[in-house]
């Protein structure tokens, strides 16, 4: 009797462990509360070090996070550079008109529908090779002296500028183009209301200085798709704090 009670208990156990395995699978396939997707970390893959600081494995996502403490590989450089048909504060074809061809054709959208509010926007710098940001940074030294650049200008290797996602906006006239004046501008305040929309974001947000690393500039947008941007925007974010405090990286940018 003893032997059969055993045999039931088993059979007992064996039911209720394989309803528990099933309930376990269902709750990460079908709770929507978790997203496999958003859980993908884009500094993680095969990061390296260059004097001591981070280098991001993969500089072409479009959701790399560049910055003093993650790197891009030395003279990184997009493969699919393209000339987005938006205004410039310039007419030259040149270097600082380049972007990467996913982020041109948002910011082409972008621009139209802004157009179409009656906002009229223009680029002033979007792709920035290695060697021409190096140029920039001694020279803004100089200027200003090396703390004062560091609060606004990026080490060779560490600007968004180099990864072809991001530019800088002005109005169409150029007035108060990369100044604090543009702030209040009917196009800054489009930018800050309507970029997501796009997958673009305002990268260094106002009051941000210590997560950033960088001072307040309404000006400068970073394409990050679609459906990050709307997250950044929402919750009030930078794209370190979504990494820090939503993706759990394991070397969060202090």
């Amino acid at each position: 009797m003893k032997f059969y009670k055993k045999i039931a208990l088993l059979i007992v156990l064996g039911v209720i462990a394989g309803f528990s395995y099933l309930g376990y699978q269902g709750f990460f396939q079908h709770d929507d509360r978790l997203n496999t997707s958003d859980l993908h970390n884009p500094l993680s893959s095969s990061k390296q070090k260059q004097n001591g600081i981070e280098v991001v494995g993969n500089p072409e996502s479009i959701a790399v996070l560049v910055n003093k403490q993650n790197l891009l590989p030395d003279h990184y450089e997009p493969t699919d550079l393209v000339y987005p048909d938006v205004r410039f504060i310039f007419k030259e074809k040149i270097e600082k008109r380049q972007m990467r061809a996913e982020p041109a054709k948002a910011l082409e959208r972008m621009f139209s529908a802004a157009e179409r509010e009656g906002i009229y926007l223009a680029g002033v710098s979007a792709y920035r090779s290695q060697s021409r940001q190096e140029s920039l940074y001694q020279a803004y030294i100089k200027q200003d002296g090396e703390t004062a650049a560091n609060h606004y200008s990026a080490h060779p290797g560490s600007s968004e500028h180099q990864t072809g996602l991001s530019i800088d906006v002005s109005s169409s006239t150029g007035k108060c183009a990369a100044q604090d004046c543009f702030k209040d501008t009917p196009e800054a305040k489009w930018i800050e209301k309507n970029s997501y929309k796009y997958g673009y974001i305002v990268r260094y947000p106002e009051g941000k200085q210590q997560i950033t690393g960088y001072k307040y500039e309404p000006w400068h947008i970073r394409f990050v798709g679609k459906e990050l941007a709307s997250k950044v925007y929402k919750k009030g974010i930078t794209l370190e704090e979504y990494y820090n405090d939503y993706m759990q990286v394991d070397n969060p940018v202090q």
